[in-house]
């Protein structure tokens, strides 16, 4: 397990961008994260965005060293045999660069594609053990990936601890690390995703914020678990309270930013995503070179 969170790196980048930006952009971005020193690059898989194990392959080929991680790959794209094929392809073919998330996503998302999204927990048990299960006639990676889980809430996060290495936790404040860390015990993977808006001036900051924020409120697993992290319905509403909306993203200068991954570090995480936001879900780069030095420091 120890070679597992190293190969994650203490720090890395997650950005939604890197599903629906062209492949000689995305190209271009992993070779300058990976320069920036960024141990781990992970992205989202939506229901109009790249295919998650495609997109993987993408990056990995046009990097050298960097972790490639996906944050999900939702189990409902694709059922669990490909899924462990695909898994075990990139793995073979990149040692110790892989990282497999993956998750059940959401309701409206999931009964978009036509299936049932009733018993969530279930539904993650039953594809574990089919991925478990799964043949596969091609050469056996040195360094198979990791599995992490997207989890939020306790009975998924036990499910990381028992049947993955770990848990990849999304939209969460440092009390969820904490919590989080509690239930997966000592021995399993915690790389929470944490975003970040590089910017001083609060109403501006909580601006780029509440853009990002809005469209992940109105999905219920989100919602529940930060009602049960003591949020409300007025904090949930509007885009977020400006209480809410300072937990989910860290904004301010690059000290500010850096105590916030500092204190999911301390709180547990083995590994922070940062995902710098900036107006109209670009990847902002710029960024990441301003805050590479003092995150990559920690």
């Amino acid at each position: 397990m120890n070679a597992k969170r190293t190969r994650l790196g203490r720090v890395g980048v997650w950005h939604a961008a890197l599903g629906r930006i062209s492949a000689y952009s995305a190209r271009e971005a992993v070779a300058e994260i990976e320069e920036l020193g960024f141990g781990t690059l992970w992205f989202g898989e939506g229901s109009a965005t790249k295919e998650a194990l495609t997109n993987a392959a993408i990056l990995l080929c046009a990097s050298r060293k960097i972790t490639v991680g996906t944050g999900i790959a939702n189990i409902w794209a694709r059922d669990a045999t490909a899924m462990a094929s695909g898994s075990a392809t990139l793995a073979e073919a990149f040692p110790g660069r892989f990282v497999l998330g993956i998750g059940v996503s959401h309701a409206p998302l999931v009964q978009a594609r036509g299936h049932d999204y009733r018993r969530p927990v279930a539904a993650m048990t039953v594809y574990l053990k089919a991925m478990d299960q799964a043949g596969y006639d091609a050469p056996t990676p040195t360094h198979p990936a990791p599995r992490l889980l997207a989890a939020l809430r306790p009975r998924m996060l036990e499910l990381a601890r028992d049947r993955a290495d770990g848990a990849h936790p999304y939209f969460v404040p440092v009390e969820h690390t904490e919590r989080a860390r509690g239930l997966l015990g000592a021995g399993r993977i915690l790389a929470p995703e944490q975003a970040v808006v590089l910017e001083r001036d609060p109403d501006t900051a909580r601006a780029h914020a509440r853009e990002h924020m809005e469209p992940y409120l109105a999905l219920p697993n989100y919602a529940n678990n930060l009602r049960t992290l003591g949020f409300d319905d007025g904090d949930l509403a509007g885009g977020g309270s400006d209480r809410l909306v300072d937990a989910i993203v860290a904004w301010g200068d690059v000290d500010a930013i850096r105590d916030r991954v500092k204190a999911h570090l301390e709180a547990g995480a083995d590994h922070v995503a940062i995902q710098p936001l900036a107006p109209g879900g670009r990847l902002p780069l710029d960024h990441l070179r301003e805050l590479a030095p003092a995150l990559l420091s920690l």
